[in-house]
């Protein structure tokens, strides 16, 4: 009876033994499984995060929408100090593009003194790499409260985004606070400093047909190339840069953003003069708020009027002219004057008219756009000879097109509007 019970008791001891080194294996296993979890949720929201940006100037950029609640709490700072202790993994991993140290920079720009100008995003300097290559480094001003989400769009969206008419990032530099985009060297600057600065080379007529060509090209990749699409939200001449054989490129993609189809709404982002009035009464930005930016940039080509000083008082009293026909000839870049064709400035005014058209839907798809750009272009190409006036009736052939496809627009949402109050 006695060993019996001995027996016993061993068992007992043995099972509750057991079961307890189950219990302990089970509980590691749980707050090994909720760590992983906590951490692949840290690295997602590292990717998304948002922070106060943006406080501008004239011809600046402006984003009213981030915040990042609780900035002024030790909180606030332990989530930055996390973040930036993350960028690098986060950049080196999903980039593919080459990082420098800040000394790399430092030396390339002789000590930062190789100033090219001012940018929204901070300074920008002209360096030479040890490789020879000559590249522009813009630099995240470090009281600027605008730059690391641009930064990190920028990075996440030029990593996939390839295009002989968009500047290209060749490197970035995530060193403790120091933040820096690397992109290749563009010798002539932006449109804007040849339009509105004492600039003594002057823009002629085909090099302005060629600008609007190659930034039609860019943007017709960004809208219908790239997968998703992509919205670049801040048009403006001051972001088309030149090369040393004056072809454009589209430039600064902070504010850029992928296509989505929800009725999310977004504070307000662009630069005054070329922002979308139908964008700055929704707050919903499309394809088409692109469009009425690059028409704007259009118009700059043509009249060298900037945005932000009366270009659309201009443009509105051309369009008064007689017979109820627009006289473009009125706001025609003095320059131009003698040195280009009528029809030419004609067509391509007309093209830029209509993408400033009230209702977005109106506007023409940059597709149409660069279609009827390159049929204008065309001009040039053809026997005066045999051909003469070929270029000019494909490039108003087009234009009838997209008139035509607005009419058809119109007459479809009325038919809608007509049926849901039949209903």
């Amino acid at each position: 009876m006695g060993n019996q019970t001995y027996k016993i008791i061993i068992g007992v001891s043995v099972g509750i033994a057991v079961g307890i080194l189950i219990g302990c294996g089970a509980l590691i296993v749980i707050r090994l499984y909720k760590k992983r979890s906590y951490g692949q949720h840290q690295s997602r929201d590292l990717s998304i995060a948002s922070v106060p940006i943006r406080v501008n100037g004239v011809n600046t950029s402006i984003d009213s929408s981030a915040t990042l609640s609780g900035s002024g709490t030790n909180s606030g700072f332990q989530y930055m100090a996390k973040r930036n202790a993350n960028t690098k993994d986060l950049f080196a991993s999903l980039s593919g593009i080459p990082r420098y140290s800040y000394k790399d920079i430092q030396k390339a720009t002789k000590n930062f003194t190789t100033v090219l100008g001012q940018g929204s995003f901070g300074p920008v300097y002209k360096a030479a790499m040890p490789t020879g290559e000559l590249v522009a480094v813009k630099v995240l001003s470090s009281n600027s409260s605008q730059g690391e989400k641009e930064f990190q769009t920028e990075v996440l969206l030029l990593s996939r985004l390839h295009h002989r008419n968009l500047v290209n990032l060749v490197g970035y530099c995530v060193d403790k606070s120091q933040r820096m985009l690397i992109y290749e060297f563009m010798t002539n600057g932006n449109l804007a400093s040849f339009l509105y600065s004492d600039n003594p080379r002057i823009l002629s007529w085909e090099e302005r047909l060629q600008i609007a060509s190659d930034v039609s090209h860019g943007i017709e990749y960004l809208h219908e190339g790239a997968i998703p699409p992509v919205i670049h939200r801040d048009l403006k001449s001051a972001n088309i840069l030149l090369d040393k054989s004056m072809r454009a490129k589209v430039a600064d993609f902070g504010l850029s953003k992928e296509e989505t189809f929800d009725d999310r709404k977004s504070g307000l982002k662009g630069t005054y003069g070329y922002m979308d009035p139908d964008y700055m009464s929704t707050s919903k930005f499309t394809k088409k708020s692109d469009i009425y930016s690059f028409g704007i940039i259009l118009f700059e080509l043509i009249t060298a009027i900037n945005p932000q000083q009366g270009l659309m008082d201009y443009i509105n009293l051309a369009v008064i002219g007689e017979d109820g026909k627009a006289d473009w000839e009125e706001i025609v870049d003095k320059k131009l004057v003698g040195r280009s064709n009528p029809e030419e400035v004609r067509l391509l005014a007309d093209i830029a008219y209509k993408c400033l058209h009230k209702t977005p839907r109106r506007r023409p798809s940059i597709a149409d756009l660069t279609l009827a750009i390159s049929s204008i272009r065309q001009r040039r190409l053809i026997n005066s000879d045999t051909l003469p006036s070929s270029g000019s009736d494909d490039a108003s052939r087009i234009m009838r097109r997209i008139e035509s496809q607005q009419v058809e627009l119109s007459n479809v949402t009325s038919l809608r509007s007509h049926m849901s109050l039949k209903v």
